[in-house]
């Protein structure tokens, strides 16, 4: 079960957006050139929004964050080169059926803002925002419907 709890984190991580602590934007020059390489053959023909890098627990990582019809698509990268997660804006419809169930049930009555699949070590977790009650609410779940973090 690490692995699925690991992709938690990172979907964590990744939706922080730019509250990760240690963040900094960079431009391409200022990164490795693994990372360089990593980010060109993952992007080409698509609009590179910005690139950053993340120190996590003494952990040094880069992030690429692209749009891709309208939605963001955002890639972690090591220093080597290695995608280490990523994560894509997508439609509620485009999920498998258990996980769209579950994220229907748990944000009735309130509006999806946003759902992104998070894909780590092969394994992928659904991540949906949404405002319940008046508080703002991030659900992962699993494709066979199981809440993995609320």
């Amino acid at each position: 079960m690490k692995p699925v709890r690991n992709a938690v984190v990172w979907a964590a991580v990744l939706t922080a957006g730019g509250a990760v602590a240690g963040e900094r934007k960079l431009a391409m020059q200022d990164l490795p050139g693994p990372v360089q390489e990593t980010v060109r053959e993952h992007t080409k023909g698509l609009r590179l929004i910005g690139l950053s890098e993340e120190v996590e627990k003494g952990e040094t990582l880069y992030e690429a964050e692209v749009r891709v019809d309208g939605k963001t698509w955002d890639i972690l990268i090591d220093p080597t080169g290695k995608v280490i997660a990523e994560e894509k804006e997508v439609a509620l419809g485009s999920l498998p059926e258990p996980a769209r169930a579950a994220i229907e049930q748990a944000a009735e009555g309130a509006t999806i803002r946003k759902v992104e699949s998070v894909t780590k070590d092969g394994n992928t977790l659904y991540e949906a925002q949404f405002k319940k009650d008046g508080k703002k609410v991030e659900l992962v779940v699993a494709a066979d419907g199981t809440i993995q973090k609320h």
